[in-house]
């Protein structure tokens, strides 16, 4: 059995997933890239032979049963689980229950279902890093967005439980919170398509972060010593104070 350490991401098709992926594969393990989207996960591993293309959909039992076989007897000490997403932005009295299922079964039960597949590794490798990417969204709300920030203080309430269930064993449990972080398709999706609204949640700000910022907090939390667990870490870029108040003029 190979010594050498794995780390699998979900949500690595794109944006913070897809940067975690590369960030961590330069630093030396051999990453499991895991989404839905296969053609997006092959180019990623084009990009480096220390990135592995695995189809998966979190929602799906199944399928994440099956990323478990394929992980066999392989050492993976790092889940960072990135797959997730806003899915409307609207009203409570004007949302979708459905969306909101949607919203909680990604960033909730989804994340759920990662950390009880891959827990039992980590005990036996008596080594492990759950790394769950939240949002600030996860600790204050704000109007219209009552789906996304519930399932995110649900996430966020997950890392918390994990931390007190799975005190005395080798196991540290983290919490990225990250603010406005511009990427191709998150804003995009979350207007359905339509990119000027999506664009709107940019405008004006100088440098909001892009996905490499938040890779690398990831990178760092992972990189430190074994007893040094970061619990959470909340990054905004300097021109968001919280959720709703962004300076959107240059910053001088």
């Amino acid at each position: 059995m190979s010594t050498r350490e794995y780390a699998v991401i979900t949500g690595a098709s794109s944006g913070i997933g897809a940067a975690t992926a590369r960030a961590l594969a330069e630093n030396g393990f051999h990453v499991i890239a895991a989404a839905r989207r296969i053609d997006k996960l092959q180019e990623l591993a084009a990009s480096s032979e220390n990135i592995e293309a695995f189809e998966l959909d979190v929602t799906d039992q199944t399928s994440v049963d099956s990323l478990v076989a394929h992980l066999g007897n392989a050492k993976v000490t790092v889940l960072v689980h990135s797959a997730g997403g806003a899915f409307d932005a609207d009203s409570v009295m004007d949302s979708d229950p459905a969306l909101w299922q949607k919203t909680f079964d990604i960033n909730v039960v989804g994340a759920v279902r990662m950390v009880k597949a891959l827990t039992p590794i980590f005990r036996e490798h008596r080594k492990g890093h759950i790394v769950l990417i939240t949002s600030t969204a996860a600790h204050r709300t704000y109007e219209n967005g009552g789906s996304y920030a519930a399932a995110k203080f649900g996430e966020a309430s997950l890392v918390d439980t994990l931390r007190l269930e799975l005190n005395g064993e080798p196991i540290r449990i983290s919490e990225i919170a990250p603010g406005i972080v511009k990427t191709e398709e998150f804003a995009k999706i979350r207007y359905k398509g339509n990119t000027d609204a999506a664009a709107k949640i940019y405008e004006g700000i100088e440098k909001p972060l892009i996905a490499e910022d938040v890779a690398e907090a990831i990178r760092w939390v992972v990189m430190l010593p074994d007893h040094f667990n970061v619990d959470s870490m909340m990054i905004k870029p300097l021109a968001q104070a919280v959720s709703h108040k962004v300076y959107r003029k240059p910053i001088r």
